[in-house]
C-alpha cells in the first residue's frame, strides 16, 4: 500500500513555498567576487558573521538546554530559589561578548583603512602585487537620469551602460552626477560609492576574472531607477584592445550638443558607443557648466577669491570673497544681538497688538479680554498673583 505523508509533513512542505519564492530572486554576486576588493569585502562579511555566531549559536543552544533541563517535570534539576549571583557566570557572560566586540572593532578599523575607495591598491590579487610602472586605467563615471556614462580619457572614447575593463589592471574611477544622487555599485568588483552633483568621488578597484557581470545604481533616484543598470565586462588585454578599436571605429562623437541630448531623462537606454569625446567634458560636468555660457564652479570661486577671498575684508566692496580656510568664519555675515553689548543694540518699535484696558491677565486666565493683553507694566511678586492692569 502506498504511504501518504502525514498532515504535519505536508503543512511543513507548504510552509517552505513562500521562503523559496523569497530567495528565488536572490543573486550570489556579493559572495562570488570577480575582483580583489570584492573578495576582501566578502571575506570581511564571513569573518564578521563568524564572530557574531560565536555568541548567537551558544545562546540559542543553551536556551533550549536550560528550558529542557529546568522544566517543571524534571525533579532531578537543582532548584535554588535564593540564588542571586555567580561571579564565574558573570565573567563568562560579559567577557565573551567583550572579546568579540574588541575583535570586530579591530577588524572594522583595519578594513576601513585598507578598503578605503580613495586609497590606491597595494595588490592586484592575493598572489600578485601592483606593478609600480603601470599606471591605473582612469575611467570617468557620470550618473545621469537614468543611465550611466563611462568616459575613457586615455583612449578618447565613451560608452553608455557598458563598462569594459582589462583584467588584472588597477582601475581608478572618478565619479560625479548630473542631477540626482546615485550609487555606483558593481558587486562583483567593489563596494558601492555615492555619486553627487557638483562633487567628485573616487574608487580604486580591479577585476581578476574574465566574464560579463552587472552593475547598477543602489540609490533610488526616480521613475527610471529600476532600469539604471550597466554591463560590466572583464576582458584580457588583447580583447580589451580590440574593444577600444571597435568603439573608436563605429562610435559617434560625444560633443557638447550630443551630451546635452544624452543628459535628458530617459529609461531603458541601450548600450551606446562614442568614438570621440569633447575636451574636458567630465570636468565641465563635474563643475556644472556644460551648457554654453554657464560659468564653471572654479571660475565663480576664482572671481570670488579675486574680490577679497583669502585676504582682509574690504567693507567698500560688495563681494568679500571666500574665506581664507575651512575653519574661518565667512565674512559679511551680520553679527547677532547676543554678541553685542546693550548700548550697541538699536531699539526698534514694539510691533505687537496695542494693549487695551480691561484685560484681567492671570487673575482670570479664561477671560476673552486677555487677547487684548500684550505686556505687563508691573512685575508680579513671587508667590503672588499678578494684579490686573486696565
Amino acid at each position: 500500500m502506498p504511504t501518504h505523508p502525514a498532515p504535519l509533513t505536508r503543512l511543513a512542505r507548504l510552509a517552505l513555498i513562500p521562503l523559496l519564492l523569497c530567495v528565488a530572486g536572490c543573486q550570489g554576486a556579493v559572495l562570488d567576487p570577480a575582483g580583489d576588493i570584492a573578495l576582501q569585502q566578502r571575506n570581511l562579511i564571513y569573518a564578521s558573521v563568524g564572530l557574531m555566531l560565536l555568541i548567537i549559536l551558544p545562546v540559542m543552544i543553551l536556551t533550549v538546554v536550560f528550558a529542557w533541563r529546568y522544566r517543571a517535570g524534571n525533579k532531578e534539576a537543582t532548584y535554588d530559589p535564593h540564588f542571586d549571583h555567580s561571579t564565574s557566570l558573570e565573567l563568562i557572560i560579559w567577557s565573551a561578548p567583550l572579546l568579540i566586540i574588541i575583535a570586530l572593532g579591530a577588524l572594522t578599523w583595519s578594513s576601513t583603512h585598507l578598503l578605503d575607495p580613495f586609497r590606491p591598491l597595494n595588490r592586484i590579487s592575493a598572489t600578485k602585487a601592483v606593478d609600480p610602472k603601470q599606471k591605473p586605467l582612469l575611467v570617468q563615471v557620470v550618473s545621469l537620469d537614468w543611465k550611466w556614462l563611462f568616459i575613457y580619457p586615455e583612449f578618447g572614447i565613451a560608452t553608455v551602460n557598458e563598462l569594459a575593463l582589462p583584467v588584472d589592471r588597477q582601475v581608478r574611477f572618478d565619479m560625479t552626477s548630473t542631477n540626482m544622487m546615485n550609487t555606483f555599485y558593481a558587486p562583483t568588483m567593489a563596494g558601492m560609492v555615492y555619486t553627487m552633483p557638483g562633487m567628485r568621488s573616487t574608487l580604486h578597484a580591479v577585476l581578476n576574472r574574465q566574464g560579463d557581470y552587472e552593475g547598477m545604481s543602489a540609490n533610488y533616484s526616480g521613475a527610471g531607477f529600476s532600469y539604471m543598470r550597466f554591463k560590466l565586462r572583464g576582458l584580457d588585454d588583447a580583447a580589451f584592445t580590440r574593444w577600444v578599436g571597435e568603439v573608436k571605429g563605429r562610435g559617434a562623437a560625444l560633443d557638447t550638443a550630443n551630451y546635452l541630448k544624452l543628459e535628458k531623462p530617459s529609461e531603458q537606454v541601450p548600450v551606446m558607443h562614442f568614438g570621440s569625446v569633447a575636451p574636458a567634458l567630465f570636468q565641465r560636468i563635474y563643475e556644472r557648466c556644460v551648457t554654453p555660457n554657464t560659468p564653471c564652479m572654479s571660475e565663480i570661486m576664482a572671481r570670488d577669491n579675486a574680490a577679497g577671498g583669502g585676504g582682509e575684508p574690504n567693507p567698500m566692496q560688495a563681494g568679500e570673497g571666500m574665506p581664507a580656510g575651512r575653519q574661518s568664519i565667512p565674512r559679511g555675515k551680520p553679527e547677532g544681538g547676543l554678541m553685542k553689548d546693550t548700548d550697541e543694540i538699536t531699539p526698534v518699535p514694539h510691533n505687537s497688538k496695542p494693549r487695551l484696558p480691561g484685560a484681567p491677565g492671570s487673575t482670570d486666565p479664561g477671560s476673552p479680554r486677555n487677547r487684548d493683553l500684550t505686556f505687563l507694566s508691573q512685575p508680579a511678586t513671587p508667590g503672588q498673583p499678578r494684579a490686573a492692569h486696565g
